[in-house]
């Protein structure tokens, strides 16, 4: 477990725990920072599965308050290539909003976060949305954090009060690669986390959709080894 663990009296924060890269290394800073963690997995029926099993690990290395992984069936609304019978794209990132968007998928996700944060008297969101790589992601861009911050206020409990809640975005404009070197400085397994949007039947990232393309460049520039077995590509 890396050393920067919070005391036991640390405030709680609400960190949203997918299994990726972004997600781990957002915990990893959330406790570097003092705060003791609440992990949230959102289970969406999501095509990626297997970063649910990340999730769990990274939750356990790093030793978190509490992992809660919440079912929600997203592959109901479908409207994504990651919750209907859609080809993930693999032919490069484009500028376009891609088929890989989950329809107000981090509202939802934050929602639940607020939700749980506000039940354990927490006022500390953390998420790992970056603008740099998922500029065409329109809830990774800055103005959805601070817009969501402003209606935490006016719907919680909290906020009538007059206090606040805190969405805490820290690799908002972070490269990949800075990325994958904080994850190091931080004493972080990089294989324990998952980036493919669409795994091989044998288990190894499918090394050629925007995530993985985007996982690979990171880590080469920033020299370091990502721990993940890539198939084609």
């Amino acid at each position: 477990m890396p050393s920067n663990s919070p005391a036991p009296d640390a405030p709680l924060a609400v960190v949203l725990l997918s299994g990726g890269l972004d997600s781990m290394v957002c915990a990893g800073l959330a406790q570097e920072q003092g705060f003791r963690v609440l992990a949230l997995t959102i289970d969406y029926n999501q095509r990626h599965r297997v970063e649910l099993d990340a999730a769990r690990a990274i939750a356990a290395r790093l030793g978190v308050e509490r992992h809660v992984i919440l079912p929600l069936d997203l592959r109901q609304f479908g409207g994504s290539a990651l919750t209907a019978d859609i080809a993930v794209p693999k032919d490069g990132v484009g500028d376009e909003i891609p088929v890989t968007y989950v329809p107000a998928r981090n509202l939802i996700f934050l929602s639940l976060a607020l939700a749980w944060a506000e039940a354990a008297g927490s006022k500390d969101l953390f998420i790992g949305v970056n603008a740099l790589d998922y500029s065409g992601y329109p809830d990774c861009r800055p103005e959805f954090v601070a817009g969501f911050e402003d209606l935490a206020r006016i719907a919680t409990k909290v906020g009538s009060e007059g206090g606040t809640v805190t969405v805490h975005a820290p690799l908002q404009h972070l490269k990949k690669s800075e990325i994958a070197r904080e994850a190091a400085r931080l004493g972080l397994e990089a294989g324990d986390s998952w980036s493919c949007y669409d795994p091989l039947p044998d288990g190894r990232a499918c090394g050629v959709c925007d995530s993985c393309r985007l996982r690979r460049a990171g880590f080469e520039e920033a020299g370091l080894n990502d721990g993940t077995r890539y198939g084609g590509g």
